[in-house]
């Protein structure tokens, strides 16, 4: 086993979290930081080995950079529940760990998420470059952070080839419960940065765009239905957010 460090944070991941550890069988040791499951998620991950700590939950970059800390190796892979590790990308890995990185401290991977029961490969969704894998002492996570967590990196990463396999959502209502949660929380980090918007016409234009975008300029169609709703709930997303920003604008005019 390498000299390496496991790291995952979960809420409520009794369905994912085995295969999430078993992806990474060469791990020295397995932390896994909880925000408080209710199903069977704590039993799982302890059954396969893992050390299982509850912290409240602030943010992703709080959560796992509290996680980050708790690692005892050098090397730490970070990953969330519902991802894992292809049989290449496990091989890399290894080759890294037990050959000191070659001189390198940190790797970027690329992700490819299923969706709607197909591999998504257009959209923008892939090469989806994910920063997880690196020296602990030339990274720490922000946690500033509140919505997509950022691993600071005190060089330029190096990238890997293998694949890291994800699901992101378990249906298109899952998928759009999320956009409401994340496009809520995009609008006020973007109302706290100053940004406004008072003509309701900005918000057509704009969705349209991100709908064109996705499906058209960046051949969301090649990934069929599934690039389809893809496109669709991208663009829905960026109009909750925009709204959101133009509500805010037009009360902070009318209370002028």
């Amino acid at each position: 086993m390498g000299n390496l460090s496991l790291v995952i944070i979960t809420l409520d991941e009794e369905h994912n979290i085995e295969r999430c550890i078993k992806s990474v069988p060469f791990a020295k040791e397995v932390i896994v930081v909880d925000s408080g499951s209710k199903d069977r998620t704590k039993q799982i991950a302890e059954s396969l080995g893992a050390k299982f700590i509850y912290n409240e939950w602030k943010s992703f970059g709080a959560q796992k950079k509290f996680a980050a800390q708790l690692a005892s190796c050098e090397w730490i892979l970070s990953l969330d529940a519902d991802e894992w590790l292809s049989e290449d990308l496990q091989d890399e890995i290894k080759l890294v760990v037990d050959n000191d990185g070659w001189g390198k401290n940190v790797f970027k991977i690329k992700r490819m998420s299923r969706f709607l029961g197909r591999w998504i490969k257009h959209g923008g969704w892939y090469p989806d470059w994910q920063t997880r894998f690196y020296r602990k002492t030339y990274a720490e996570w922000s946690e500033s952070e509140t919505i997509h967590e950022t691993l600071k990196v005190k060089v330029t990463p190096s990238k890997l080839y293998g694949v890291m396999y994800h699901t992101p959502f378990d249906s298109i209502k899952d998928q759009v419960d999320s956009n409401f949660r994340y496009a809520k929380l995009l609008a006020e980090k973007k109302l706290k940065e100053g940004v406004r918007i008072t003509n309701p016409l900005l918000i057509v234009i704009k969705t349209i765009s991100k709908f064109l975008e996705n499906y058209i300029i960046k051949s969301g169609w090649m990934d069929g239905t599934a690039g389809f709703v893809i496109a669709i709930n991208s663009a829905h997303s960026y109009m909750i957010q925009m709204y959101t920003i133009y509500v805010s604008s037009k009360k902070e005019l009318k209370d002028v």
